[in-house]
């Protein structure tokens, strides 16, 4: 998919970060980890994370977490670690959210302030849903976003009206599910010229 620009976008070019988000062990957890849409997500996510430190440049480490829920992403579970072999380094900062967008119940925006940071890669789990309203959100604060859209990853989503509960096959089988490339496509219709730059991970490695 070629990358598509942010029309508005007339930022100067400055500091840069990437936020890995919600890479996280509690995915692999679910039934619907058979169902995802890039089971190699955690693979392109280190390809970028060894890029920006090769450049010196901010790698931000998101890990969703909702306490008191004993599911697979409550804390006391264990699962709230990045997907192996994805580990942050010294230094590099580990924000715990409970919203779906990074910034609202974090340090994030005070962190990439007091480092001058403006320019922003959004990927992780999942496409449409944390990783997408993080780059809107980062949009919004006057951030220039690039939302690497394959190192992002996402699962079937049912249809509102079905019922809760069901097993994955039950969800597949139903026509009004809608399918992980279907996601990922309107995600990226969603964001590009309003709120992002659609990139591969070639193109922000480099790579031709």
């Amino acid at each position: 998919m070629p990358s598509r620009t942010r029309r508005n976008d007339t930022s100067v070019k400055g500091m840069k970060a990437l936020l890995v988000i919600d890479v996280q062990e509690s995915f692999r957890q679910r039934e619907s980890w058979n169902a995802v849409s890039n089971p190699d997500v955690a693979a392109q996510v280190g390809r970028l994370v060894d890029h920006y430190r090769a450049a010196g440049d901010a790698v931000v480490w998101i890990i969703h977490n909702e306490p008191g829920t004993d599911t697979v992403f409550d804390a006391v579970n264990g699962f709230n670690v990045p997907i192996a072999p994805l580990a942050p380094e010294k230094g590099e900062p580990l924000f715990t959210k409970t919203a779906h967008n990074a910034f609202t119940t974090t340090g994030l925006q005070q962190f990439l302030v007091e480092r001058g940071i403006t320019e922003l890669a959004v990927c992780g789990i999942r496409s449409e849903q944390c990783v997408e309203t993080t780059a809107r959100v980062a949009s919004d604060l006057g951030y220039r976003v690039d939302y690497i859209v394959d190192a992002t990853a996402t699962m079937p989503i049912e249809h509102w009206d079905a019922p809760a509960g069901r097993s994955l096959a039950e969800i597949m089988a139903d026509p009004r599910t809608l399918g992980t490339a279907e996601t990922v496509e309107r995600t990226c219709y969603a964001l590009a010229g309003r709120f992002a730059t659609i990139r591969t991970v070639d193109e922000a490695v480099g790579v031709q």
